[in-house]
C-alpha cells in the first residue's frame, strides 16, 4: 500500500510541474509578443516622422523655388504628397505602408501654415504622425 501512495504523489507533482511550466511559458510568450509589437510600432513611428520631415523640407524648397502667390495658391485643399509633387494622385510613399498628405492654410497674407500628416495601418489600428510648420514670404 505504501508503494502506491508514493507513485500517486509523484504523478501529482509531475502534473503540478507541467502546469507551472505552462504558465511560465505563456508569460514569456506574452512578453515577447508585446516586445515585438512595441518595437515594430517604434520603427514605423520613426519612419513616419522621417517622411513628415521630408515633406516639410520639400514644401520649403517649393516655397523658395516658386513665386509666393503660386505656393500660397495650393492652400485650402488637402493634397496627397506620396510622390512629393503637387499632382500626386495617391498618398502612398513609394511601396511602403505609409500615406503622406498635407494641408496648407493662410492665416495672413505673408504666412502659410502647413500640416503634414503621415499615417499607417497595422494590426493595432491606424496610427498618425503630424508635423506643423509656418512658412513666411521672406522674399518680400
Amino acid at each position: 500500500m505504501k508503494k502506491i501512495f508514493i507513485l500517486g504523489q509523484s504523478l501529482y507533482e509531475v502534473v503540478f510541474a507541467i502546469g507551472i511550466a505552462a504558465i511560465i511559458i505563456t508569460g514569456v510568450l506574452v512578453v515577447s509578443t508585446t516586445s515585438v509589437r512595441n518595437s515594430t510600432y517604434s520603427k514605423n513611428n520613426a519612419q513616419a516622422t522621417k517622411y513628415a520631415q521630408e515633406a516639410i523640407e520639400w514644401l520649403r524648397s517649393e516655397r523658395d523655388a516658386s513665386a509666393w502667390t503660386i505656393f500660397a495658391g495650393y492652400a485650402g485643399v488637402e493634397r496627397n504628397l506620396g510622390d512629393l509633387n503637387w499632382a500626386s494622385v495617391n498618398c502612398t510613399v513609394g511601396t511602403t505602408i505609409f500615406c503622406r498628405k498635407t494641408t496648407l492654410s493662410i492665416p495672413s497674407a505673408d504666412t502659410v501654415d502647413a500640416l503634414v500628416t503621415v499615417s499607417w495601418d497595422d494590426a493595432q489600428g491606424t496610427h498618425t504622425v503630424r508635423s506643423v510648420s509656418k512658412f513666411t514670404n521672406w522674399n518680400k
